[in-house]
């Protein structure tokens, strides 16, 4: 029946396609009339039910005038990930799980010029001789694609798709993703200018709290954000500055990294600079921007606990500057609190740690932890835990100047 369904949207296609090289450029309203005119020349699609009919037009115009299959999933916001390994191979990622999406590009051809599409309408290019690319789609969406003869089995897609309403700290605790308390504690440190690092695996949900968190920059500061491919929404700070990395895989194409534009950023009076992820040598201009004044800086890294987190700071401070370790972990002190995210294996996105670095001494970065995720049981497969305080913060100097009223045995009142 679906391959029936198929062969009857071609046909629709086809005839409609050869309707259109008749005609002037048309509106859209007007594609979508030649479709259905189109359609109900065919028996088939007048014996079908009115929903089916236009969820059929539907499909028909996106693959003429749109991404094809792509415009329907990337239109749900219940989809967080798109994953395609070939035409007729899709994937897509609903809370959480992964699951097999039951439609198809009609061709390997038309699978094809939908990756080109989407990849010329981001400025950028990817062919046999240049087959990875990243990109960031009109709405935002994280575009990977990866061609043969890298991709094996036919060319490969990746999407990450974010809600085009993001996720805000209060429906962070409505999900259960944090509680209460430790919310109210990290708005009281973004506001007296805490340096906060978030970690977490590939899904946890780093970017989505980094958003949330960032929601609490007061507004009058100036913020300049980098990013490999823009994805944060600062859209409350009036004083922003946006900078996005550029890849060398254009003609003529001087490539801009992330440690152009941290050094590039230092030149423009910022408050504090949001790097949207670090994964190498940036560490090192990150690091050396938090040491000399940009304080309140945020960012987010992969790691499989807080603890691991430093290791990998200081590795990738190596990959950039060779230095005794010794040196590196006393510059890693200008971290002030790492934040660890995780997911449960209900598929649920949790802050799992809370960290605070206390110092370099004894040779090594000295951390407590403040919060800890305790797991409280298991009902019909939803892990129930709280996230409880097990710790109290020793570095109060920065909340007793942004006027919070410490020292004190709780940080979580009310800010004035």
């Amino acid at each position: 029946m679906n391959d029936q369904r198929e062969e009857l949207k071609r046909l629709i296609r086809e005839c409609t396609m050869e309707k259109l090289q008749r005609r002037e450029e048309l509106e859209d309203e007007e594609v979508f009339i030649q479709i259905q005119e189109a359609a109900f020349t065919f028996a088939a699609f007048r014996a079908m039910l009115p929903r089916e009919k236009e969820q059929l037009c539907r499909e028909v115009f996106n693959s003429i005038r749109g991404l094809d299959i792509l415009d329907e999933l990337l239109g749900r916001e219940d989809i967080s990930e798109i994953m395609i390994n070939g035409y007729d191979h899709i994937y897509v990622e609903r809370e959480g799980r992964i699951e097999r999406w039951p439609g198809r590009f009609e061709s390997e051809e038309r699978y094809h010029d939908i990756i080109q599409q989407m990849v010329s309408a981001c400025n950028r290019m990817v062919n046999g001789a240049s087959p990875i690319v990243d990109a960031r789609l009109a709405d935002g969406s994280r575009l990977h694609v990866v061609l043969p003869p890298v991709a094996l089995d036919g060319a490969a897609v990746t999407i990450r798709h974010f809600r085009k309403a993001a996720f805000t700290m209060e429906d962070l605790v409505r999900i259960q993703s944090i509680s209460e308390e430790c919310a109210q504690f990290l708005r009281k440190l973004v506001i007296a200018r805490y340096n906060i690092f978030i970690s977490g695996g590939t899904g946890a949900g780093k970017t989505s709290f980094l958003n949330a968190l960032s929601a609490f920059i007061p507004e009058d500061e100036r913020v300049v954000s980098i990013e490999d491919s823009a994805e944060l929404r600062l859209q409350h700070i009036p004083n922003l500055v946006r900078l996005e990395t550029r890849m060398s895989n254009e003609k003529d194409c001087v490539p801009v990294s992330m440690r152009s534009l941290l050094k590039a950023s230092l030149r423009m009076r910022p408050d504090r600079i949001v790097v949207g992820e670090v994964r190498g040598e940036e560490c090192v201009d990150m690091i050396q921007a938090m040491n000399t004044g940009q304080e309140g800086s945020l960012s987010t890294g992969h790691a499989n606990s807080g603890r691991d987190m430093l290791a990998r700071l200081e590795t990738m401070f190596l990959m950039g500057l060779e230095i005794p370790l010794e040196a590196i972990r006393r510059q890693l002190s200008c971290i002030n609190i790492i934040v660890h995210l995780g997911r449960l294996r209900d598929k649920s996105r949790r802050v799992l740690e809370v960290w605070e670095i206390l110092g370099y001494w004894d040779q090594e970065v000295q951390m407590q932890p403040l919060y800890q995720f305790v797991e409280e049981g298991e009902r019909n497969g939803k892990i129930y835990g709280s996230l409880r305080k097990v710790g109290t913060l020793t570095r109060t100097d920065k909340l007793a100047m942004a006027g919070f009223g410490v020292p004190s045995r709780s940080l979580v009142d009310k800010a004035p």
